[in-house]
């Protein structure tokens, strides 16, 4: 069996992996998938599994997907290959394809746990005997619940039954709970079945490698570290608006709406990488621990302080109440309550059916003193200097700040650095965030993983706004949602759209 990976990433020149340096080969795993014929299965987590099964980052693996779907084996495959042709990011050849499917099996979920537990067993016996040893060790399990929340239960009692808890971790898919309540009884339920070390709830925006850049400039640099506090920042924007619909998402969001769906899974996640204190060490207990100390000094949310919005046509989706409050569309401001950030405002805004689809963090510093220049100049015209994380695969960087045009007097124009790992020699070795959270997951890494505490905190502080929200107000798609975010946001403005565009690569 070892044999069969092939090195489809390029490795530096001592032949170690960062994955890999200075740490034991990781035992075989079986991944049972949960959900296996869904849509977030279909892509991202089918394709992302068939390009770590090729690659050399993850160990050797056994693929059981189960769903309620009745499918043999060959259909689970020929789904498989579908969705990893339509949306796999890393293509496969022929040869590839053939290694992968190899590796996958399917049961119903109606066949019981004693049938699920049989398959797992087989695929066990199938990865020891490809090593022709014991010297792979235990195989471990890792459980993805690729299902709806209110199916969560239902799967960890499953995996209970069928004496599939040892050597097990599992990953859970947003949102943990719906508040406070249901967050701290779900937490409490899993808790009764896996301890909170092999549980892994799964933020993709984390995963993704823009994200962890934050934490390189952050720390790594003394350029922006001194300057990273409430005396030279003025606000922070995190921005992620969809042009996406919901299409047959809508009976399960009209029970959710953004702020359940997006706020507290992908942008407080992400918030608490942008303000948190320097960990102790970039490990996961010491980051895990700063996050949470962000969640515990942001002040409760302010419901004066937030935008509800919902789309025309909204309403009439299958699966919609006519007269619907759900928000498809949301926009707030949020405080943290601790010595960097006293008094600095930081926006958040995401929303369906938008204008266009980014995912930006955007840094806004104080401005300097204008005295010197004369009027007419520029200075100050297209507000505040900027340092601007873009989250899309590409990963880019822009630092914004003002410049003399060339030629006579003085006149000032914004200009920008930009840098995006298109440019790197490293391009290609970029993880899609699924893939590089699933290996994290069978590596124990918890570093991009949320915790219990972390999130029954979110829970807490967005009581008031989940019990009394504002009312909903209409926006047409296509645009940037309702008119009154710019009241929100004064006098500042919103980054989005751009005053300019980023630059490609260039071949």
């Amino acid at each position: 069996m070892s044999s069969r990976k092939l090195q489809t990433i390029s490795y530096p020149a001592s032949g170690a992996h960062p994955y890999r340096r200075d740490e034991p080969p990781l035992a075989p795993f079986v991944i049972v998938l949960f959900g296996a014929t869904g849509d977030l299965a279909k892509r991202k987590l089918l394709p992302g599994m068939a390009y770590l099964d090729q690659s050399e980052l993850a160990p050797h693996i056994q693929v059981v997907g189960t769903s309620l779907e009745d499918l043999t084996d060959d259909e689970f495959r020929a789904l498989a290959r579908e969705a990893v042709d339509a949306h796999g990011t890393h293509k496969l050849t022929d040869e590839q394809w053939e290694n992968f499917a190899k590796i996958l099996t399917y049961v119903p979920q109606s066949a019981g746990p004693d049938a699920l537990a049989a398959a797992v067993s087989e695929a066990e016996s199938r990865l020891l005997a490809g090593y022709g040893s014991s010297d792979a060790g235990e195989v471990q399990r890792l459980h993805y619940l690729s299902v709806p929340p209110d199916a969560a239960r239902a799967v960890i009692t499953m995996l209970s039954e069928a004496d599939l808890v040892r050597r097990s971790r599992v990953v859970m898919e947003k949102p943990f709970g719906t508040d406070l309540e249901s967050a701290v009884g779900l937490n409490k339920f899993v808790h009764e079945t896996f301890k909170e070390r092999h549980i892994f709830r799964i933020d993709h925006f984390l995963g993704k490698e823009a994200a962890q850049n934050i934490l390189a400039f952050r720390f790594a640099n003394g350029l922006f570290e001194p300057i990273w506090n409430r005396n030279f920042i003025d606000h922070i924007q995190i921005d992620i608006p969809e042009t996406l619909g919901l299409d047959e998402r809508a009976g399960f969001y009209e029970s959710t709406g953004a702020y359940k769906d997006m706020v507290v899974t992908h942008l407080f996640q992400v918030m608490a990488f942008v303000v948190m204190e320097p960990p102790t060490a970039l490990e996961p207990r010491a980051i895990s621990e700063e996050k949470n100390k962000v969640f515990r000094s942001m002040l409760p949310i302010d419901c004066s302080t937030v935008v509800r919005g919902q789309f025309s046509g909204y309403r009439e989706l299958d699966g919609v109440a006519r007269d619907s409050d759900t928000e498809t569309f949301i926009a707030l401001k949020v405080g943290i309550d601790n010595w960097r950030w006293a008094g600095v405002p930081i926006y958040l805004r995401t929303g369906k059916r938008m204008a266009e689809g980014q995912r930006i963090i955007s840094i806004a510093f104080k401005e300097a003193p204008r005295t010197m220049f004369p009027a007419g100049s520029g200075v100050g015209s297209q507000g505040p200097d900027h340092l601007t994380f873009d989250l899309a695969d590409a990963s880019k960087v822009s630092l914004s700040f003002y410049g003399k045009r060339p030629g006579p007097g003085m006149k000032l124009e914004k200009m920008s650095m930009q840098f995006s790992t298109q440019e790197t020699e490293q391009s290609n070795d970029v993880l899609e965030a699924y893939e590089r959270l699933i290996l994290d997951a069978m590596r124990g890494d918890h570093t991009l993983f949320t915790t219990a505490e972390g999130i029954e905190s979110l829970w807490e502080r967005s009581t008031d706004l989940l019990v009394d929200p504002p009312p909903v107000k209409m926006y047409q798609p296509g645009t940037w949602g309702p008119n009154s975010i710019h009241q929100l946001i004064g006098p500042n403005a919103w980054r989005l759209p751009f005053e300019r565009e980023w630059r490609e690569r260039r071949d």
